[in-house]
Formats: C-alpha cells, structure tokens, sequence
C-alpha cells in the first residue's frame, strides 16, 4: 500500500491542478469567449475521438495490463511484445478508419440537418467543417492511451497523468485566451489542441525511452502462439471498454442526436464537467490499483485484492462525497462563474449527474477485479447490458424532460452496472467492500449539506463561498475523524495535529 499512496498522492495533485485548469477553461473562460455551439463542438470532437481510439485499438491498452507481466524479463524485450503492440495498432486503426470514411456522408448528413426537417441544424457548420480532425485526433489518443499503459505496467503513471490533466488543459487555456485577444480563430484553437496531443506523445516516447524499461525486438513464437488467445481478449474487452467509455458519453451523444442542437450539449457539458470533480479520488486511487490488481491476480492473492477494494470505496466515497457538497451548497458561486444567463435553469441536472458520479466511484475498484480476473468476459456482458439500458433511458427520458433525461439515465446507468459488479464479485470472490463505514459517511454527508444549505450568510458571493465551504468542511472533516471513518485519514490528521503542537 505505500506505492498506492505515493503514487496515489502525487496523482491526487495532478488530477486537481489539472481539474482547476479544467474549470477554468470551461467555466470562465469558454463561457466568455467562446459560443454555446463552439462549446458543444469541442465536446463532442473530445467524445468521438475517444471512443474512436477505443475501437481502432481493439482492446490493446487491457491487452497490455493482462499479459505484459506474464512476458516480462530481465532484457527489457519482453519477448518482442512492443513491437507486437506497434503492428496490432497500425493494422486495427488503418481497418476502422477506412469504415469511419465509407460512412462519413451517412453521419455528416445525420448530425447536420434538424429533427423532421431539411434545414441545417444550429451548429452544423461546425460538424462538416471539422470532421476530418477527427482522424489524426482520434490516432493520437490512441498512441498516447497505448504509452501510457505501458508506462503503468512498471508502476510510472505519473508524467502521462500530468500531461493528460495538466499539459494538454494549458495548451487549451493558452489557445482560448488567444482567440479572445483576436491574435487567432476557433481554427487555429483546435490546430493548436492537435499540436499538444503531438508534444504529449513526443515527451512520452522520451520518457519511455530514457526509463530503459522496453526494448523493441523481434515477436517471440511465445507471444505469436498466444495470438488467437490475445484476439479473443482483445475483442472481449473492446466490448467492454468502448461500453464503459459510451457509459460516460452517451448523454452527450444521444443529447445531440435527439435535439440536433450543439447549444444545448454546451450547456449540458458544462454541468457534467463540474460535477466530474466528484471522481477525482478515484481516479487518483484507480491508476496505481489497477496494476496491483493485476499483479495480484497473477499471484493468486485475493486477501491483497479485498483490502484494496474495501479501502479504495470507503476513500473514494468519503472525499467524493464532500466535494458533491460543497458544490451543491456553493451553487450561488457556480451560477456566477458561468456566466450565461441560459444555466440557471438546468442546476438540478449537475445534481443528478453528480450523484452518478458518486455511485460510480463508491463501487471502488470493483470492475477492475472482474476485468483482470478469469472471468473477464462477465465485464462485457456486464457493460454492454448496461449500454443497452442506457440507451434505452436516453430515448424514453431526452424527448420527454430534455437535459435531466439524459442527466437521469446517466445516474440509472451507473447504479445498474455497480450493484452488477457488486453482487458478481460477492458471490464468485466472496469480496465486498460495503458495511457501517458507508452508512457513517451518508449521515456524515447529510448533516454537511443540511448545514450548508441553511447557512444564513451574507450576498457577497465570494465571501459566502469561502465561510460556506470552510464551516461545512470542518463539520465533515471532523465528524469523519471522530467516527474513524477512515485510518488513513485519521493518521493524516495526527500527523498534522503533531507538527502543529511541535510549533
């Protein structure tokens, strides 16, 4: 547990410097020098490239976690198995994208014209004269995703964190703060966000490169022999993974799809970016736990892999917990950072959101356990299904109630998709992570917000947000510690209650 601490602590800062940069791209700056549809453009670029690198890639990056450590040796060439990642990639990627082009009419068309009608959709523009950054952007992410995972089998996440959270959000900070002194245009922002995917996988390469950990060589007949098995994987968990990552941006997709309108995705993504704060400990925790899963599973040690799932889901519920809080009591300040007067009607939808997000990520490392286990075929049924209902909660809840359709099904979604994971790992591993601890942080929880909900302050916002968020966080902090709700926590703070005596 020390490297999950280290690694998780330097994580953790990356993750909310990045997510500062994050904000203040989106909900000052964005929101002041960018249109609604400029907005929903990019997010949607964000979201088709992603899940086109998930697909061009058929499953390499969980290919990569798998078998990389049943191939590592001494020489670094780990039996040719880079050189085995470079041919899967450039092969995978030439066959989807030839499949992207044969359709590109049918999906310009689709995306460009209003439901019922010939007329062009608000933001069409946008759609048709940007399509083809698609590509280079989408053989980016994936070169970049495959660096990283290589990186994390030898326990290195920490430089591709800060390029991804930090790096690439500079470049966007950069860029917009350009258009808005007039020096470029909303061309030149996206040709500059393709030159920092460019300058994060140079630097990765680098780093690679200097860590001496892989060496390009010839395919062994080992790994040859195991290519069916690597296939079968890899098609197992392209399902999965391109289910998890269409979990995350299927709101956004179906949004735009069913109301052809990038003004409303823009507002929509504004919410979602906020409330993706709530997930930062887990992602924090998961990049160094997803690799010490996977070493444990190839050592056969489940005790490690439960002490690991129960301590993930309580930290990760308990910090993702006060921070769902503080921004629900600070909603004064959120309204005045963003700016446009069209928000202020859709703040339930960060709440429902919001709430998805903390059911995710108590669910702790929970799908990790399933996908690196033998019985990884169980995460993509588990995914697809839950797709599938997602799906199917967009189309019955978007027509009717707009944003918070889509706001709901993303909450439906994610409860239905852990409480599967929850009841397979229980009865195939007898692991489960819940108990009384999680029922102290939701009376913890609901003690904070009441609190700050009803905090009779004063109407200058920006005071109201420091003496709102400092009251409820000393009420939660010290409730939590009180109750022991956590011994990391606890040991945290007596170390700092120890220096502060000392001085």
């Amino acid at each position: 547990m020390n490297l999950l601490k280290r690694q998780g602590f330097y994580n953790s800062i990356i993750l909310y410097a990045g997510t500062a940069l994050g904000f203040i791209n989106l909900t000052i700056l964005f929101q002041r020098i960018l249109t609604l549809e400029e907005i929903g453009f990019f997010t949607i670029m964000n979201t088709i490239t992603l899940l086109y690198a998930q697909i061009a890639s058929v499953g390499i990056n969980n290919i990569i976690f798998k078998y990389l450590p049943h191939f590592r040796s001494d020489d670094k060439k780990h039996g040719g198995f880079v050189t085995f990642v470079i041919v899967w990639c450039v092969i995978s990627f030439v066959i989807f994208t030839l499949v992207f082009l044969y359709f590109q009419g049918a999906i310009v068309n689709h995306y460009s014209r209003k439901p019922g009608s010939d007329e062009l959709a608000p933001g069409a523009k946008l759609l048709v004269q940007y399509f083809y950054y698609l590509i280079p952007l989408a053989f980016l992410t994936m070169v970049f995703t495959v660096l990283e995972s290589l990186a994390i089998t030898v326990f290195k996440n920490i430089l591709s964190s800060f390029l991804r959270e930090v790096f690439l959000r500079v470049f966007t900070l950069v860029s917009v703060l350009l258009i808005g002194a007039s020096l470029i245009n909303y061309h030149d922002f996206l040709s500059i966000y393709l030159s920092g995917n460019v300058a994060m996988i140079a630097i990765m390469l680098l780093y690679i490169y200097k860590g001496r950990d892989f060496k390009l060589a010839g395919i062994s007949p080992q790994i040859v022999s195991k290519k069916k098995e690597f296939i079968k994987y890899g098609f197992f968990t392209l399902l999965s993974s391109t289910s998890a990552a269409l979990i995350q941006s299927l709101d956004n997709i179906m949004l735009l799809d069913i109301t052809k309108d990038l003004k409303i995705l823009g507002i929509y993504t504004a919410f979602f970016a906020i409330a993706l704060v709530i997930s930062l400990p887990a992602k924090a925790l998961n990049r160094t736990s997803l690799q010490i899963i996977a070493q444990a599973w190839a050592d056969n040690n489940l005790p490690k892999i439960g002490k690991i799932y129960y301590k993930t889901s309580v930290m990760q519920m308990l910090i993702g917990s006060l921070l769902f809080i503080g921004l629900i009591v600070n909603k004064p300040f959120i309204m005045v950072l963003l700016h446009k007067n069209e928000y202020r009607a859709y703040f339930d939808v960060f709440v429902v959101v919001g709430l998805g997000f903390l059911t995710d990520i108590t669910g702790g490392v929970n799908g990790y356990i399933v996908n690196l286990s033998k019985y990884y075929r169980y995460t993509t049924y588990f995914i697809v299904g839950s797709v599938l209902f997602c799906i199917a909660a967009n189309w019955l809840l978007i027509p009717r109630i707009g944003m918070m359709g889509a706001a709901a099904a993303y909450f439906l979604t994610t409860f239905v998709l852990n409480f599967l994971y929850w009841i397979f790992v229980k009865v195939k591993f007898g692991l489960q992570p819940f108990g009384k601890t999680h029922v102290l942080i939701i009376i913890i929880s609901v003690i904070a917000l009441i609190t700050g909900l009803y905090l009779p302050l004063g109407h200058n916002v920006y005071i109201d947000l420091i003496l709102r968020s400092s009251i409820v966080g000393v009420i939660y902090i010290s409730l939590a510690y009180l109750l022991k709700i956590s011994d990391d926590v606890n040991q945290l703070i007596d170390g700092v209650l120890k220096r502060s005596n000392k001085i």
